[in-house]
């Protein structure tokens, strides 16, 4: 399979828009988090934007994956990947920017079922487009260890 530039193109752009939003939201709430306790396995700071960048352009590809494809389903699966997107963003913001921990963890359980349904989508039009989503729903699964450990810690 040959992805098409410009698919590629208008996904690693709508992809990485929300992605340098919501870290530079993360940016600017560090200082403050790093102040928190965190959990056992909590890994080095350092980590989360190599990983997130890694996960961010695998939903990119996975994502140029779908606009290539003549699938009716297509253009639901790639509004509720936008709609994650989105998600993922205002997660950022709730829990670096007003630091609500507690309900930043329920919004990434919703975040994660959003990313299953979407994932479940993408696999039944393209297996690879469904399958390089997986490594962000385990992500998103220990996100969620980390993210209530935080509050759990921290109340």
């Amino acid at each position: 399979m040959v992805l098409k530039w410009k698919s590629f193109l208008y996904s690693f752009v709508i992809t990485f828009i929300f992605a340098v939003l919501g870290g530079i939201v993360t940016y600017i709430g560090m200082p403050k988090f790093e102040n928190v306790q965190q959990p056992p396995l909590s890994p080095p700071s350092y980590l989360f934007p190599i990983v997130w960048s890694i996960l961010f352009l695998l939903m990119s590809v996975s994502a140029a994956i779908l606009y290539d494809s003549d699938n009716k389903m297509s253009g639901k699966a790639l509004f509720i990947y936008t709609i994650q997107l989105t998600l993922n963003f205002w997660w950022c913001v709730l829990f670096f920017g007003f630091r609500l921990y507690f309900f930043s963890f329920i919004w990434l359980l919703i975040l994660l079922l959003t990313v299953f349904v979407m994932t479940v989508l993408f696999y039944r039009i393209n297996k690879l487009a469904g399958l390089i989503q997986i490594p962000y729903m385990i992500w998103l699964g220990f996100a969620a260890y980390l993210n209530f450990g935080v509050w759990f810690l921290n109340r």
